[in-house]
C-alpha cells in the first residue's frame, strides 16, 4: 500500500459519465481507476443501507471488505472509483475515510433516464427483478434473498422515504426517474457533510464543453490540464450502440411529475436536453 494513497470517489445517478470518467484517468501513471469497482459486492451494500437493512457499522464493515482491501494494496498515489452505487453510502465511507475526496457527477436527467430505458432495459428496474427484491423486502423469512447480481438491487423506498407511497404502482420508466431524483438528493444531502476543499460538483455537460472546470475536475486527481483530455471528453464512452433515444409524451408528463424539483436544484430546468453526438 502507498502509504498516502487518497481514496477519490466519483458519484452521481449512473448513465452520467462515470465510464467516460474512468477511462479518462486509465493509465495515468498515479491514479488507479476503476469504473464501479466490485459492482456485485457492494451494490447490494448500498441498497440495504439505504433501505435501513443494515446498520451504519455494518455498510462500513462490508465497504472494508471491498474498496477497503483495494485501497490498503493499492500502490497508486489516488484510488479512484466512478460509481453511482457508492451513491448512497457516502457518509459511511467519510467515517472510514475523513481525508476522502468526492466529485458529484450530475447530467440533466432526461437523458439519463432515457439512456437506463432503451440501453440498460433488462439491468435495471425491470418489472421481475423489482418484483423479487420486494416480495423478499416484504417476506424475508420465507422468500430467499435475491442474489448479488445487478438487476436486482436498485432501491425500493421504505416507509417513510421519498415516493414510498407511490413507488409500487409506477411503471419501469418511472422507477428510473426516482432512481435520478433520490440518488441526486441523497448526494446533496450527504455533501453538506464534506469539506468544501474534498468536494466537486460538476455537470457532466459543463465538464465537456469547459476547459477550466475540466481543469478542476483533474486537479481533484492530481492531474495537470491538457487539450488530450478534453477531446477524450467529447466522445461517450459507455455505449454498447450509438443511438440517441427522445423522451415520448407520456414519459415526459411522468419525469416532470416525479423529478422536476430536483432538475431545478441541479440547474437543468431552463436547458434543453442536449443530443448526443456519436
Amino acid at each position: 500500500m502507498a502509504s498516502d494513497t487518497i481514496p477519490v470517489f466519483i458519484v452521481g445517478s449512473g448513465r452520467s459519465g462515470t465510464r467516460m470518467i474512468s477511462k479518462l484517468l486509465a493509465g495515468h501513471d498515479t491514479i488507479e481507476a476503476h469504473h464501479e469497482y466490485l459492482c456485485t459486492h457492494i451494490q447490494p451494500v448500498a441498497c440495504e443501507y439505504y433501505m435501513g437493512l443494515c446498520s451504519r457499522d455494518e455498510a462500513k464493515a462490508r465497504f472494508m471488505e471491498a474498496h477497503g482491501a483495494g485501497i490498503h494494496y493499492s500502490k497508486a498515489r489516488y484510488f479512484v472509483d466512478s460509481s453511482n452505487k457508492l451513491s448512497w453510502l457516502i457518509e459511511p465511507i467519510l467515517d472510514l475515510f475523513p481525508k476522502a475526496r468526492f466529485i458529484h457527477l450530475a447530467r440533466d436527467g432526461r437523458n439519463v433516464t432515457s439512456s437506463f430505458l432503451h440501453k440498460l432495459t433488462s439491468e435495471s428496474y425491470d418489472d421481475d427483478s423489482t418484483a423479487a427484491l420486494s416480495a423478499w423486502l416484504d417476506d424475508p423469512h420465507a422468500v430467499p434473498k435475491p442474489p448479488p447480481e445487478k438487476k436486482y438491487w436498485w432501491n425500493i423506498p421504505r416507509q417513510g422515504q421519498p415516493f414510498c407511497e407511490a413507488f409500487p404502482g409506477f411503471d419501469q420508466y418511472q422507477r428510473m426517474a426516482y432512481h435520478w431524483s433520490e440518488s441526486n438528493r441523497v448526494i446533496l444531502e450527504s455533501f453538506t457533510r464534506i469539506p468544501d476543499a474534498q468536494k466537486l460538483f460538476v455537470r457532466l455537460e459543463d465538464l465537456t464543453g469547459d476547459r477550466d472546470l475540466l481543469a478542476r475536475f483533474l486537479a481533484m486527481v492530481g492531474i495537470d490540464y491538457s487539450d488530450p483530455y478534453f477531446e477524450t471528453m467529447q466522445t461517450p464512452q459507455g455505449v454498447f450502440f450509438p443511438m440517441d433515444f427522445k423522451l415520448t409524451p407520456k414519459q415526459a408528463a411522468q419525469f416532470t411529475e416525479i423529478a422536476w424539483p430536483m432538475m431545478e436544484r441541479l440547474g437543468y430546468a431552463e436547458r434543453e436536453p442536449y443530443r448526443v453526438t456519436y
